[in-house]
């Protein structure tokens, strides 16, 4: 289908929606009710591919676990993290601010240390983050069929955690915070 010259896929709808959900940078109240939801679903690991979990992480003011959904990167053999909302995301605060200490959930717990990866090492795991998670293309000014090199000036807005096990977790993927 063409409309005023130029090809529209039935994508594009869905990322205006996407980008409306974060306007700001931060969730509005549609997109807070979709997040429990989706968190929920990948947290059970209910008709949610392997790649989709739930993060939980302490949060740096209350302590309480915040829950969010997920989309894990894998690139060269280890899994990532992104911040679709770059920066300002809570999450990537909660992270710095638990040192790096979370609990990854689908299905089961595991426990994890994220380890944020260096903006010079960011641009292809950006861009294989894309090619999964298709929510996130609105937030990333970069195509995703778009070259390595398209993502290196703004890889250091993204922030990007390497996922680890957390070797000092008790219990086989459990944290103090866990309840």
């Amino acid at each position: 289908m063409r409309t005023t010259g130029r090809t529209r896929t039935a994508a594009g709808p869905l990322h205006r929606f996407d980008a409306w959900m974060y306007r700001g940078g931060r969730p509005n109240r549609v997109a807070r009710v979709l997040n429990k939801l989706s968190a929920a679903q990948f947290s059970a690991g209910i008709l949610a591919p392997g790649r989709w979990a739930t993060l939980e992480v302490p949060g740096r003011r209350s302590g309480r676990p915040i829950c969010l959904p997920v989309v894990i990167a894998d690139h060269d053999g280890e899994r990532y993290l992104v911040a679709m909302l770059g920066e300002r995301a809570n999450w990537v605060h909660n992270v710095r601010a638990a040192q790096g200490r979370a609990v990854l959930r689908h299905g089961r717990r595991e426990a994890v240390l994220l380890e944020e990866v260096e903006p010079g090492r960011r641009a292809p795991i950006l861009r294989r983050y894309l090619a999964l998670a298709p929510g996130a293309r609105a937030h990333l000014p970069v195509d995703r069929r778009a070259p390595v090199e398209a993502f290196e000036p703004i890889a250091a807005r993204f922030p990007v955690f390497r996922i680890a096990i957390d070797p000092t977790a008790k219990d086989g993927g459990t944290h103090p915070f866990d309840h």
